[in-house]
């Protein structure tokens, strides 16, 4: 489908936002109906305990809705990937949030840039209502990740993003279950460009992404594109066995000129102590990459759809 005349699936994933899909479907289906294109909104329900679905399906009738309800709560990453396998090949894909904090407003603006020749605009988080110290560990994460990689993962840039048919055909044909959306989005590669938006406030409820997921994330984007953890042990490893070998010459050499020396006891259990902590360190390392190996050779899907919606034609 050509440049000037594209037909846009939108991708919604939602957990537990009932409320604000009520307002939100309405309101993107009224920016894309004025930018005079065809479009779709498919919208992945994550596993909810509200009254989404149900919400979802009043709205049938009244918009060019598509609804995937997963059998239970996979993960963001999850419902980013059914959304993205479930879109035509020769449709161009939006992805953005139910809650509203990406702005509506943008959306013209990818469109626009898309038209010049770009594959993938992305948004860029202006991160200046979060604490210095998120925004301190966020940019040592990039650093760390970026400098240990073999792509270039932009800083801030998030999942609010416009994605060409190509982008979308070569994304589907990653087979990883493991998923750091992210990351792929870099890795496929394409011309891609990113506009800078500030993050609004949540219309309704409260966000599911805590703690744990933040670092379940973190740990999925290191170990996904990043053997640096893996060398770290190993350098590491290696450093402490130098270090114990010249310890271990040193006492040969004191004992061959001054005897055996009793005192040192204290030294030594905790040196055992030490190094017996950094070996379980690093085995928990090597067992995380393991544990993402035994993932993928099950080969369980990343998703299971319990039914799916269609508008009412």
């Amino acid at each position: 489908m050509s440049r000037e005349n594209p037909f846009l699936s939108c991708i919604v994933p939602a957990f537990n936002e009932s409320e604000n899909l009520q307002k939100f479907i309405p309101a993107l289906a009224k920016t894309l109906e004025a930018e005079n294109i065809q479009f779709e909104i498919l919208v992945v329900d994550d596993g909810s305990e509200d009254n989404s679905i149900a919400t979802l399906s009043s709205m049938l009738d009244k918009y060019p809705l598509r609804i995937l309800e997963l059998s239970r709560n996979f993960g963001k990453e999850a419902a980013l990937s059914a959304g993205i396998d479930h879109v035509s090949d020769r449709h161009l894909a939006l992805l953005i949030d139910a809650d509203f904090q990406h702005p509506l407003d943008a959306i013209p603006t990818m469109l626009s840039l898309w038209k010049e020749g770009y594959d993938m605009v992305y948004g860029i988080r202006n991160r200046n209502t979060e604490s210095p110290l998120k925004k301190f560990l966020t940019n040592i994460y990039y650093k760390i990740l970026n400098f240990s990689s073999d792509i270039e993962i932009p800083e801030n840039a998030g999942d609010f993003r416009l994605l060409d048919r190509k982008v979308v055909t070569a994304l589907k044909a990653l087979p990883e279950k493991n998923r750091y959306m992210k990351g792929l989005f870099a890795w496929v590669g394409f011309k891609s460009i990113g506009i800078h938006f500030s993050e609004l406030e949540r219309e309704n409820g409260q966000t599911h992404f805590n703690i744990k997921a933040l670092f379940n994330l973190t740990l999925a984007g290191l170990t996904g594109f990043s053997n640096l953890p893996l060398r770290l042990c190993m350098g590491f490893g290696a450093l402490l066995a130098c270090c114990s070998m010249s310890y271990g010459i040193w006492i040969i050499i004191e004992t061959l000129f001054q005897g055996i020396d009793v005192p040192g006891w204290a030294t030594l259990i905790v040196a055992i102590s030490l190094l017996g902590g950094i070996q379980l360190l690093f085995l928990g390392i090597v067992g995380e990459y393991i544990s993402r190996i035994y993932t993928e050779t099950k080969g369980r899907p990343q998703y299971i759809i319990a039914q799916e919606h269609h508008h009412h034609r």
